[in-house]
């Protein structure tokens, strides 16, 4: 029986059956924004190869997908513009310009909206689809740095850095709820997985400030000792992990309940953005300067293996099946693909694997800097 994958890699598996490195992979594709390529790259991560590169109009910074209707949704901010692109085939669909000049955007939890932070002019897009289109602007008053939406679908956070303010949207009216006044500058945004809480990073003081998403007040402020560049939960939201300027360190804050800060743990050089798998339960964090990734076990706080993938890495995702933490390398274009059985066999024997936890290198394209897995 012919399938798309024969058709594509037919004649490519019978060169390189020899030298490929054999494992099972996950059924679908990783969908990468190259920001100086101008496309973005479908890797089959069933055999881990570039399958395509898909041509965009623009440097793109941002991809999100929709899994169930079969499409991603690339971001090209310098000319405001959102494009669509079929997973089935993996051909381009649309473009739709949205601004003149966009940030940012967020997938909605029922993926029935993308939602756009665009700041030339300062408004909020929402988008819908088939075909796609603005269903709904609201006109923002500063230039927004992030946003995030609730889990439930209810609420949208948008933070307004050098304006030392945040605010909060009711998603079904519409309506954006009054300013909330910061004391400093406030960048990365994130919700709770039980939406009850929204946690603002508070670049300027070092803090992360927790806020009641239903009466929209401050909970805590706490303070940090590196300064709040990177945010990540682990698989069920009840820690999170800070990265960013100020120590070689990741700084563990339980969130719940009354939120306050774990512990500080030394992990790598320079750490940056995260990862995190669900089981077994590791945090993955990039170091770009030193081009490596360190693996923490998330229960014993402890550095269980360091691993060079390439040059500068600063986006780490894992997939669906917990199998595969993929990092992409902004300077040397490439995606290291860490297999998590050689890191949690690696534990297990108290002795570093023979292969060790990097799986393979695949050249992706120039400048990759954001991801989006899809199933097949």
């Amino acid at each position: 029986m012919l399938t798309r994958r024969t058709v594509v890699f037919g004649g490519f598996g019978a060169l390189t059956a020899c030298t490929r490195p054999k494992a099972k992979g996950f059924s679908g594709y990783a969908f990468i924004a190259n920001s100086e390529g101008g496309a973005v790259a479908a890797v089959d991560l069933e055999v881990f190869a570039v399958a395509r590169h898909i041509r965009v109009d623009g440097a793109p910074t941002a991809v999100v997908a929709r899994e169930k209707r079969a499409r991603v949704y690339a971001l090209t901010p310098e000319n405001g513009s959102v494009h669509e692109i079929r997973t089935g085939n993996l051909t381009f669909a649309s473009k739709l310009q949205v601004a003149r000049f966009a940030i940012t955007m967020r997938v909605s939890p029922s993926h029935r909206n993308v939602y756009v932070l665009c700041r030339d002019p300062r408004k909020l897009v929402a988008l819908v689809f088939e075909p796609m289109r603005v269903d709904w602007e609201l006109p923002l008053p500063a230039d927004p740095m992030d946003l995030d939406v609730s889990p439930d679908g209810s609420l949208l956070a948008i933070s307004y850095g050098a304006a030392h303010a945040l605010s909060f949207v009711d998603l079904a009216r519409r309506q954006a709820f009054p300013l909330v006044r910061t004391t400093g500058e406030i960048g990365t945004v994130r919700f709770q997985s039980d939406s009850r809480q929204l946690i603002a990073a508070n670049v300027s003081e070092r803090i992360l400030s927790v806020y009641h998403t239903l009466t929209r007040r401050l909970i805590v402020h706490l303070p940090l000792a590196v300064r709040p560049d990177h945010l990540c939960f682990n698989a069920d939201g009840g820690q999170l992990f800070v990265t960013g300027d100020g120590m070689d360190a990741v700084v563990v804050v339980y969130p719940y309940y009354t939120p306050q800060i774990g512990e500080t743990v030394l992990a790598g050089h320079n750490p940056g953005a995260m990862a995190t798998s669900a089981s077994p339960g590791y945090l993955f964090v990039a170091n770009p300067k030193s081009g490596d990734v360190s693996i923490l076990d998330i229960e014993t706080r402890r550095v269980v293996a360091v691993t060079p993938v390439g040059t500068e890495p600063s986006y780490i995702t894992i997939t669906p099946d917990d199998q595969y933490a993929l990092v992409l390398n902004q300077a040397s274009g490439d995606m290291a693909v860490i297999r998590i059985q050689n890191v949690t066999r690696a534990v297990t024997e108290q002795r570093r694997s023979r292969k060790g936890p990097l799986f393979m290198l695949i050249p992706v394209g120039s400048k990759p800097v954001s991801a989006a897995i899809v199933g097949i």
